[in-house]
């Protein structure tokens, strides 16, 4: 197969990483601000508030995926 890689196609491999890549990168925020919740001593409700800030963030990508499956949109 002329233009691709490992016999997937560029759309293909712009897919895996939006969708494991994107997920990843979240998984990482996730973890680098809890960890500075943790050396701030930031507190419950500091950290909630870290963590609802990053759900605004996580939420606006899921609901972007939603929105293009639901009106078919590629």
């Amino acid at each position: 197969m002329e233009g691709s890689v490992f016999g997937l196609t560029e759309e293909q491999i712009s897919q895996f990483g939006l969708t494991w890549g994107i997920g990843g990168f979240i998984a990482l925020m996730l973890f680098i601000i809890w960890k500075v919740a943790r050396e701030s001593k930031a507190g419950r409700f500091g950290t909630f508030v870290l963590f609802f800030v990053l759900a605004f963030g996580i939420f606006g990508f899921l609901l972007k995926q939603v929105v293009q499956w639901w009106l078919d949109i590629k």
